[in-house]
Order: structure tokens, then C-alpha cells, then sequence
């Protein structure tokens, strides 16, 4: 701002033509001497704004320059748009309303679709008219293209933050490009998670894959270092879509946001995220050969220069001291209820042979009684490696993965049924109905009972 600079390309222009005549129009020149210093300035080439090349100008263009400054100042060279412009001169009457009209109807068609189209079927001549004079007829009439998912029309959209560090958190993923190990190319997923007030990464890790189970232990990770935050705002893909995720906030308390579908903006945050991480460091990073050289350079950009660096969001703070002076909200988060909110159950039944599937994994217990039953089974996702149990009866019973060749040598317990306890309730329905028709009195121990 402490520069005076043009206000826009047309008065630049004006400024140019301006320092090209503007000698000329403070002297006093006949018409012969004004004559001959036109036609030594129309041999000199210049550059005009915006130009790559430098040009000559004719006398006749400069002399109308010359009467326009000395009577009407800077404004008079001030070129003036066209009369028709965005009209498509090249269009006749009927074929630009049949133009405006598809783009009203189909407002997601693009105009080489629409040229395409109109050519095919006859009703516009091949190269009659080009796409930017297209554009420029539904810009002037105010028909731009929308994206098919768009909506009914253009959306408000303005410049929102979260109150505080902590408040709202960002989760997405960003394909980066494939490494090789072993011979063999591996895709890479970056998984991460934003401070929206801040713009500080409060979790980035390097994965193969874009699971829910590894957004989940990002998130776990997540929490243990910095507490929950108040919301999660993600995208509709399917790692973000899971039942487990929903059910897990919902414990903790934290709100699940997703964005609209199709709406790549409302994502800008971590969208310009993305683009700063690809720009320093992800571009470099094609000749490494495992997921932790990956990891370590992507920690050592965000610790020894993302966090640190001023952000334009933040008026030239830094991430790292907005994120640090601010107060977290108090909350008795600790292992025990990070553990209940992401312990999963389910139904399963045992087989006969005393095993059960889970996430196409054999696991068998070693109550044999259980054999048939349906059951609990129950995971904590805090720790993915920790080993399933079976919830019965108040009970917590063990699962261990099957191991068919220690089995093999393993003696077989008969598995005893429980004795039925001996009857203390006298209860012979035959005995009563003979009495009755005997006449006799009914037993002693009936008597009691």
C-alpha cells in the first residue's frame, strides 16, 4: 500500500500512450513540425503493458492521441470497451438464443460439449464460432457453468475460523506419489489432522492404505497429545464414514461435521494445507523407499517450518504460537474412557471346534462349553494388535489366534455335563389322576407339596 501504482489495465494503457505523446502535446507545433515528429516516433518500437513483444504504432493512431490528450487529459486515452462486447457478433440472432437457451436448460454442459453437440446435429456450421466467444455470450448474460452436484445456484461463501485452538479439528487425506520397495510401487496415503483457529497439524502420519482402522489411530495418537476437541470436520469419504467413528465421538463427546458432497471450498483449510505440503516437500520426496523416510521428512517440514513460519490466515503469526498461547478446555479424558469409546462389540457364533472368525481371522477360547453359543465378542481399537475377548455372563474370556499345529498335540478334555440336581418337589401326574379314579386319598408328600 505505500506504492502508487495504476488502478487497473486500462489506465496503465492510457499512462503508456500518455509517455509516448505526452512531449508532443505540451509544445506548440505547427502542422508541418508536428507531421514530421509523428512519423519519427511511429519508427521507434516500444512495449505496450502486458506485452511480450515491442511494436510500432501508425502516424494516424498517433496523432488521434495526441488531440485526445491535449483535450481531454489521461481519461481521454482511456480505450473504451466495445459497444457489443459479449454479444458473439459472429452469432446470428437465432443461434444465440438457441445457445442461450441449452445453457439455461443444461447449465452443467460445457460449451466444447455444447459446440459438439450443435455441430452433430446439424444446426451450427463446423469453426462458426469458437468457444471463448461462447464464454464470453453466457458471462455477459450471466449463465455460467455449474457442476452437476452444484446445487440450485452459486452459494454465499465467506471467510469463517473457530473461536479458539481446540474448538474444530480438520481430518483428510492426500494421495502422494508412490514409492518403490522392493521393486514393487506402493501408494502413500498422508493422513492429518488440522487446528482450524490455529492452522497447526495436531497429527500427520504416512500410510499404504486410507482406512477407517488408520484414521482411527491417528486420531487415538491425537487425542493422547492434545486432548479432544470440541468438533471433527471431514469430508464423505469412506474412511470418515464408518460406524465406528461415529459411535467413538459420540463417547467422547466431540461433534461430527461433514462437508456438503461435491463442495470442495467449504475444505479450503486443508486443501491449502495439502498445497503448502506438496509445494516444500512431498515434490521431493520420489526416490525414498519406505514409509518412515516418508514420516521423518514430513515431521521435520511441519516442526522445522510450517509451524514456525507466519501464516497470512493469522496476520503473520505463526501456527505454533497461536496453538501454544491458547487455553485447552478442561476435560477428564484418560486411558480408561479413551478405551470404553473405542471398544467395539458384536455377535458371533462359536463353532463347534470352539473357534469364531473375526475381520477374516480365526480365533478360538478355550471354554468348550461355549461350543454353539452365540456370544459377545468385544475389541479395544486404542491398541489395533490387542487380542478380541468374549463378553458372557459378567465374564471376560480370552481370545487367542488358532494354531491348528499345536492343536494337533494337545490332549482333548471331555467336556462333562452338569448333573441335573435330584427332584425335592414331589410331581407324579399319572399317581393323581389313578388315585382320583381309585377313590384313595391322595400321598402324604402330595399332601405337603
Amino acid at each position: 500500500m505505500d506504492r502508487l501504482t495504476p488502478k487497473d489495465q486500462r489506465e496503465r494503457i492510457a499512462i503508456f500512450r500518455a509517455e509516448i505523446v505526452g512531449a508532443l502535446a505540451r509544445r506548440e507545433l505547427s502542422r508541418g513540425e508536428l507531421a514530421a515528429a509523428l512519423r519519427q516516433i511511429a519508427a521507434q518500437r516500444v512495449r505496450p503493458p502486458g506485452a511480450d513483444a515491442t511494436r510500432t504504432y501508425a502516424v494516424p493512431t498517433l496523432q488521434r492521441w495526441h488531440y485526445a490528450l491535449r483535450h481531454g487529459g489521461l481519461e481521454a486515452l482511456i480505450p473504451r470497451p466495445r459497444g457489443d462486447r459479449g454479444r458473439g457478433r459472429a452469432l446470428p440472432p437465432a443461434q444465440r438464443d438457441l445457445l442461450l437457451q441449452i445453457r439455461r436448460e443444461h447449465p452443467s454442459a460445457s460449451v466444447p460439449l455444447i459446440l459438439r453437440t450443435l455441430v452433430a446435429d446439424g444446426r451450427l456450421e463446423p469453426k462458426a464460432v469458437s468457444a471463448p466467444t461462447v464464454r464470453r455470450l453466457y458471462r455477459a448474460n450471466g449463465l455460467d457453468r455449474r457442476g452437476r452436484h452444484g446445487g440450485s445456484g452459486p452459494r454465499v461463501r465467506l471467510r469463517w475460523e473457530a473461536e479458539r485452538p481446540g474448538a474444530l479439528w480438520h481430518g483428510d487425506v492426500c494421495h502422494a506419489s508412490a514409492i518403490l520397495i522392493d521393486g514393487t510401487p506402493r501408494p502413500v496415503r498422508i493422513h492429518a489432522l488440522l487446528d482450524d483457529a490455529s492452522r497447526y497439524v495436531v497429527a500427520l502420519e504416512a500410510h499404504h492404505t486410507e482406512r477407517e482402522i488408520d484414521m482411527l489411530g491417528l486420531f487415538v495418537r491425537a487425542l493422547r497429545r492434545h486432548g479432544p476437541p470440541d468438533a471433527l470436520y471431514l469430508d464423505n469419504g469412506a474412511t470418515y464414514r464408518g460406524e465406528i467413528l461415529r459411535t467413538a465421538c459420540a463417547r467422547l463427546s466431540i461433534s461430527l461435521l461433514h462437508a456438503r458432497p461435491y463442495d470442495a471450498p467449504a475444505r479450503g483449510k486443508m486443501e491449502r494445507f495439502w498445497r503448502t505440503l506438496r509445494e516444500g516437500c512431498l515434490d521431493f520426496a520420489n526416490d525414498l523407499a519406505s514409509l518412515h523416510d516418508v514420516g521423518v521428512r514430513l515431521w521435520a517440514f511441519l516442526d522445522q517450518h510450517y509451524h514456525r513460519a507466519p501464516h497470512a490466515g493469522l496476520l503473520g503469526r505463526s501456527p505454533e504460537t497461536v496453538y501454544g498461547a491458547a487455553a485447552r478446555r478442561l476435560d477428564d479424558l484418560d486411558e480408561e474412557k479413551l478405551r470404553a469409546a473405542l471398544t467395539v462389540r458384536g455377535r458371533r457364533r462359536v463353532r463347534r471346534d470352539s473357534t469364531l472368525s473375526l475381520d477374516g481371522t480365526d480365533y478360538e477360547l478355550d471354554q468348550g462349553f461355549l461350543a454353539g453359543r452365540l456370544v459377545t465378542v468385544a475389541r479395544c481399537l486404542v491398541e489395533p494388535g490387542e487380542p478380541p475377548w468374549i463378553e458372557h455372563e459378567g465374564k471376560h474370556r480370552p481370545l487367542h489366534p488358532v494354531d491348528p499345529v499345536r492343536n494337533a498335540h494337545r490332549p482333548r478334555a471331555a467336556v462333562v455335563a452338569p448333573t441335573p440336581p435330584k427332584p425335592t418337589v414331589a410331581f407324579d401326574p399319572a399317581r393323581a389322576l389313578l388315585d382320583r379314579a381309585a377313590g384313595r386319598r391322595p400321598h402324604p408328600t402330595e399332601q405337603k407339596s
